[in-house]
């Protein structure tokens, strides 16, 4: 099912905040991570109905080919938001 438990959904944004700023996790990454390897869309749903944007980053989890995939808040926000997190992982030097 594309519809994630109460449950499955807690897990995953937690799992979301795995990725360090600026890193990104696929929605096969983290539906592995959950012990639910083929629950791509369910972790899809649960990002994409996240009503907090910072507090769970859902913006790091990004489709297996590379590409943005959906975003609550408009895909050039995540863009912006990943390209920041980027920039300040680069000025620290991790």
């Amino acid at each position: 099912s594309s519809s994630p438990t109460r449950r499955e959904t807690i897990s995953i944004r937690r799992r979301t905040r795995s990725a360090f700023r600026g890193e990104t996790r696929t929605y096969r990454e983290v539906a592995a991570a959950i012990g639910k390897p083929t629950a791509t869309r369910a972790v899809a749903r649960a990002c994409a109905t996240n009503p907090v944007a910072l507090l769970i980053p859902c913006h790091r989890v990004i489709r297996t080919d590379g590409s943005m995939g959906g975003y609550r808040w408009g895909i050039p926000r995540k863009e912006k938001l990943l390209a920041q997190e980027r920039q300040v992982r680069r000025v620290r030097g991790v």
